[in-house]
Order: C-alpha cells, then structure tokens, then sequence
C-alpha cells in the first residue's frame, strides 16, 4: 500500500515594493524589493470593492517569477511559463520584453526556446 504524502503549501501574498520603501509587517506576506523599471512596468490597475488593486500582468508575473526561482524553485517558474503560454494570457514577445526588462534574457532564453 502506498502512502499518500500531503502536500502542504504555505498562502503568502507576494508584494513588491520600491527598494528604498519600508516593509509592511503584515501576516502572511511575503515583501521583495524592486527598482526602476523592474518595479514599475508591467503595473495593471484594477478596481475591486471600490479599492483600486495593482498588480504585475501576466507576462512580468511569469519573468517575476524566474527572477525570484531561488524563492519558490525552478519548476514553479518553468510552469508559470508554459500555462501562461498554454492559456495564451501573454505572448513570447510580451515575456520577451519584460525579461530584457528585468534583466532575465540569458535565464529565460532556454526555457522560451523550449516551450516552442
């Protein structure tokens, strides 16, 4: 009989914030720090019970998400890259431009070459 191991994940939101910006101590949030265009591209707005919520597309989340794989690993970012592909939320040109962005071309090149 096999036993069946749970898989136990962690919530945390991800919030980033200006470099030189104070963190929040908040539960459950989980702060990384960005600069210049890193932080501010990429920004969509959205209003939700009358609060306007700001939060990264899908390409930029896809490239955060390979920027921070020593955070939350390598095959979480692989994963992001192939759904967002497969679910057609963002295009290779739109990853493509944030990665050059960010600063993640020569990381991302293999796994956008590979999901072809």
């Amino acid at each position: 009989m096999k036993s069946q191991r749970k898989c136990h994940l962690k919530h945390e939101t991800w919030v980033a914030i200006e470099k030189n910006a104070s963190k929040p101590k908040l539960p459950n949030i989980r702060i990384v720090k960005l600069t210049g265009e890193a932080f501010s591209e990429g920004v969509e707005t959205y209003e939700k019970e009358g609060i306007s919520v700001r939060v990264y597309c899908p390409a930029k989340t896809v490239v955060n998400c390979f920027k921070f794989r020593n955070k939350i690993g390598l095959d979480v970012a692989r994963e992001a890259l192939i759904d967002c592909l497969h679910q057609k939320k963002a295009t290779r040109d739109e990853i493509w431009k944030y990665a050059k962005i960010c600063r993640m071309t020569n990381i991302m090149r293999p796994y956008l070459e590979m999901s072809r």
